[in-house]
């Protein structure tokens, strides 16, 4: 096995994908099968009219996700440490802990849609091809060291232009998306705000910012003789100025594929009078009598590929937190023997995401909770992120730019109304 997999990163070692950063994958992340539920129920309940969403938030995600690589790289540790050093221990392992409960739960949402859009397109039990998926991932990710595993989650995150090209599929009112993207004829009923909070929570999610800021120190130690930009002026500018376009890009590739799904499902779904949808793979089928096999299989293949990234960004960022909470080793390029209780974080995510499958929580019930407890967990750790890139003791002379700053507070604002929204339904 890893001869074919030596061979295969030999061939893809020089393609331009092999030089993109953190940041594209924890875009794709962002689009998990739970995303495109969300996103899909978005576009089925309210057609065009929630188009508007993505352009708004896209801002607001890709200056906290910079924020948040901007820490990983000028300090050399993750999130995570960075807190524990700067702030009292109840706030990291408070943090830490609705971090993993909600993450697991997210887990479950997600390799649950995998499992029901395998078994749609290949027949297989549903129950054994998540098992599949499921083992398939914790073994890559023990198995595979990172510099490796990474280029093929980049290849995956291809995935996504599927929703784009469903597109091609089907008739789209064009003059109508420009419009209703810019001015929607939305009316602000409960319905409309539960779906825009849950479009909010999905967008910006805590879990993302452990993973980006992780793996811009897993990136630095790949790289030989790469030291943190605090110890490292000459490769400072032109490592922020890859850390910026790499977040920007990687951000707006996720936010364009959302825009895309919520634009296919709107011009199929809401156009049908269908306008409830409560899985991904629920959304694959509900395509196929209207916009035929071809969008079908494009909108199912796109769930797979997503959620081959999204479940192990999900485990990963979780490991990274509390092995840095706990002073463990940590990181994907160490070997199972060297962390063991990282890999063992991530297996026990992921197999407790199994576990949910066979027991009496929906997977919908369970990307309920994760979407409460993510709406909790996101502004406080906003404001400590922000506090925490602006913080001259912290980060030197890199200190997070003032337009980051705020629109980083502006997230937050937005983000704060939607979970205080999301708790206390008007």
């Amino acid at each position: 096995m890893m001869k074919i997999i030596r061979h295969i990163e030999e061939r893809l070692k020089e393609h331009p994908l092999s030089r993109v950063g953190p940041g594209l994958i924890t875009g794709v992340a962002d689009d998990d099968p739970s995303g495109i539920a969300t996103y899909s129920q978005a576009g089925a309940q309210f057609g065009l009219n929630m188009l508007w969403t993505m352009p708004l938030s896209f801002p607001m995600m890709a200056a906290v996700q910079s924020m948040c690589a901007r820490i990983g790289r000028v300090t050399g540790k993750g999130l995570a440490a960075n807190i524990k050093t700067t702030y009292p221990p109840i706030v990291l392992f408070s943090v830490v802990f609705l971090l993993l409960a909600a993450n697991i739960l997210n887990i479950a949402a997600d390799v649950a849609a995998m499992g029901e859009v395998a078994e749609l397109v290949t027949g297989f039990d549903r129950h054994v091809m998540t098992a599949v998926f499921v083992l398939g991932t914790v073994i890559l990710q023990i198995v595979v060291p990172y510099h490796r595993y990474v280029k093929f989650l980049k290849w995956l995150t291809i995935s996504l232009l599927s929703y784009a090209a469903v597109l091609f599929t089907v008739h789209v009112p064009w003059d109508q998306v420009v419009r209703k993207t810019v001015w929607p004829g939305l009316n602000m009923s409960s319905d409309a705000a539960a779906v825009i909070v849950g479009v909010f929570g999905t967008t910006i999610s805590p879990y993302l910012f452990f993973w980006q800021a992780s793996e811009e120190v897993e990136d630095m130690h790949v790289k030989k003789g790469a030291l943190p930009l605090l110890n490292n002026n000459l490769e400072a500018q032109e490592e922020l100025r890859r850390i910026r376009w790499d977040t920007w890009s990687g951000m707006f590739y996720s936010n364009i594929s959302a825009y895309f799904i919520i634009l296919a499902t709107a011009v199929t779904l809401n156009a049908a009078g269908i306008t409830d949808i409560d899985t991904a793979a629920e959304a694959a089928s509900a395509l196929r009598p209207l916009a035929g096999d071809f969008a079908y299989l494009l909108f199912a293949v796109g769930i797979l590929g997503v959620g081959l990234i999204g479940v192990p960004v999900l485990a990963g960022s979780g490991a990274y937190a509390l092995a840095e909470a706990m002073n463990w080793s940590e990181g994907l390029e160490q070997t199972f023997s060297h962390a063991r209780r990282f890999y063992g974080i991530i297996a026990l995510s992921v197999l407790l995401g199994l576990i949910i499958q066979y027991s009496p929580i929906s997977p919908m019930k369970a990307l309920f909770w994760s979407a409460v407890i993510n709406g909790v967990v996101a502004v406080p750790l906003m404001v400590v992120i922000i506090l925490l890139a602006s913080n001259k003791n912290v980060m030197g002379k890199y200190r997070a730019g003032r337009f980051s700053v705020i629109i980083g507070w502006i997230a937050t604002l937005v983000m704060g109304a939607a979970a205080i929204r999301l708790l206390l339904p008007i």
